[in-house]
Formats: C-alpha cells, structure tokens, sequence
C-alpha cells in the first residue's frame, strides 16, 4: 500500500521494528519522525487520548485490512492528508 501514497515519505511500522510496541508509545515514536500515523485500529483513538500527541491520525474505516479493501480508500486518503491536524482523528472510508 505504501507505493499508492505517492508525494509522501511512508514507512510502517514493521520497516520502523516498532512492531509489538503499544498504541501510546507507538504514536509517541512515530510523532517524532512524521506528521501523519495512518491506522486501520478503529480502537487507537477510544484508548489514546489523541490531543496529548504531537501527531494526526487518519483512520482507514474499510471493509477489512485486505489490500483489495484498503485500495479503493487511498484518493480520500491522499486528499485528507493536508488538513489533518496533530492531536485529531480523520476517518476515510467508505
């Protein structure tokens, strides 16, 4: 899914060896490296309290985590990119 994100540097997590590491510090790793964490964890913004980190967080609200779901997904999230906003959940989808 990476490659589709074009104009933007994209890692995840595995690539980070961040695997394993819970939601809290995992956003707090990622906030220092990146604006934006996309996520398919419908739960991250119910257990983290988002305003306390330094990061947006655009959730994939698809089917499933399968790549022929999160496909059709990917224009709106290209185009919510620009305008989310650190401490805030954006959700994509259909």
């Amino acid at each position: 899914m990476a490659e589709r994100i074009r104009g933007h540097s994209v890692s995840t997590v595995a690539a980070r060896g961040w695997g394993g590491i819970s939601n809290g510090k995992l956003l707090a790793l990622a906030q220092t490296e990146f604006d934006v964490f996309v996520t398919v964890d419908r739960n991250l913004a119910f257990q983290q309290h988002l305003p306390s980190f330094n990061i947006a967080v655009i959730l994939i609200a698809a089917k499933s985590n399968r790549i022929t779901d999160l496909i059709p997904v990917v224009p709106a999230l290209l185009a919510s990119i620009p305008t989310a906003a650190a401490g805030q959940v954006v959700t994509v989808g259909p």
